[in-house]
């Protein structure tokens, strides 16, 4: 990501970002009023009060402590320490700014970030869930991570107990990048104990937050949190959750941003299943069994309509499990997904897995109906 500390034009505007965000009166929507009006960040600062008081928003309260030494001594005081820990720095201007977040309205004006990524060309899709996961969650999530992997999406999640650890960790078993948005500063990491997922993070991913050094976990800043998670994400699974909780909240932020939102459905006596049952009932959010859901609804699996034709490789490297799908598939021909799951013995989230894989190795096609056929 960008460290948009280069010139000292660069650098003044960074403090007048940080200076924006100290002001206990101006937040984000605010702050992007201002800059809106002025030109740049620095120039608010420049500009008349009685100018600033005329733009559509803008009252006297909202301003004070805008000229404050005392908001000016903590921004400085934050920008030497983002130069001393080279902390990657983006402001919702910049072109590395998350592309979903920037349509936000609430989306902060700088997030501060650790780690060696670049997703401005890759899709983004956030993971949430309870604290309290069980097996079941957590098998799904390592499919899903496998199953995703010829795509190379970046997943978002939160780096909490259950769920959000839960995918991290199965991004990095498969090569997968991932974020963990945090709801505190970058001097430190909470829970603790997961500082050694973060570090193995890091090389394919990292960490990203709105909140300086000076923060703490508090409660609140977690709801701040959880507005980025949805926010950066073109989608947002919720893998398990009790009837109330962080993810569905999170998953009502998705749904509030026009995001499309999906659960995985458990059993009715589960009770860290309530909560995504209740999201499908209530057709907040798509089921979704397997990674094969979630590229239907979201179109990822049409063709680029620009893609000229290739000739089929004579000569393709198959896994044994894809062998042997495709050798069902040749010999039965044309067949449904279920079909092949309980010819072949396996799961059907293993099945459309491999599926995907052929399909991607220009091995199969998928037609309408769940069924496949081969090339």
């Amino acid at each position: 990501m960008d460290t948009p500390i280069q010139t000292p034009q660069q650098e003044n505007e960074l403090l007048s970002l940080l200076r924006l965000q100290a002001i206990p009166h101006i937040g984000d929507q605010t702050a992007k009023k201002l800059i809106a009006g002025c030109g740049s960040a620095e120039e608010v600062f420049r500009t008349r009060k009685s100018q600033l008081l005329q733009l559509e928003g803008i009252g006297t309260r909202t301003l004070q402590g805008l000229y404050s030494s005392h908001h000016q001594h903590s921004a400085a005081k934050e920008l030497r320490y983002i130069q001393d820990k080279n902390i990657g720095c983006l402001s919702y201007q910049s072109a590395a700014y998350p592309k979903y977040l920037k349509h936000c309205r609430d989306g902060p004006i700088l997030v501060f970030t650790k780690g060696t990524y670049d997703i401005t060309s890759k899709r983004i899709i956030s993971v949430v869930g309870t604290r309290n996961s069980t097996s079941y969650g957590e098998t799904f999530c390592e499919t899903l991570a496998e199953s995703l992997t010829p795509i190379d999406p970046v997943i978002v999640s939160g780096l909490a107990y259950g769920i959000d650890i839960c995918m991290h960790k199965a991004c990095i078993s498969h090569g997968l990048t991932t974020l963990g948005i945090l709801a505190h500063g970058l001097n430190q990491l909470y829970p603790r104990e997961h500082i050694r997922y973060a570090n193995r993070m890091e090389p394919n991913g990292g960490l990203v937050t709105e909140f300086w050094s000076s923060s703490k976990p508090n409660r609140e800043n977690f709801l701040r949190r959880n507005r980025i998670i949805a926010g950066m994400s073109e989608a947002t699974i919720v893998v398990e959750s009790g009837s109330r909780g962080g993810a569905l909240i999170t998953a009502d932020m998705a749904n509030g941003y026009n995001r499309e939102v999906f659960a995985v459905p458990g059993r009715i006596d589960d009770p860290w299943s309530q909560g995504c049952n209740q999201l499908i009932k209530s057709q907040k959010a798509h089921m979704i069994t397997s990674a094969a859901d979630l590229i239907y609804i979201l179109g990822w699996d049409l063709p680029d309509p620009e893609a000229k034709p290739v000739q089929k490789e004579l000569f393709i490297t198959l896994d044994p499990d894809e062998q042997t799908v495709y050798s069902y598939l040749s010999d039965k021909g044309k067949s449904h997904l279920d079909d092949i799951s309980l010819s072949c013995g396996f799961s059907i989230s293993r099945t459309a897995a491999i599926l995907f894989s052929l399909e991607m190795k220009k091995s199969i096609r998928p037609l309408p109906g769940k069924l496949f056929e081969i090339v």
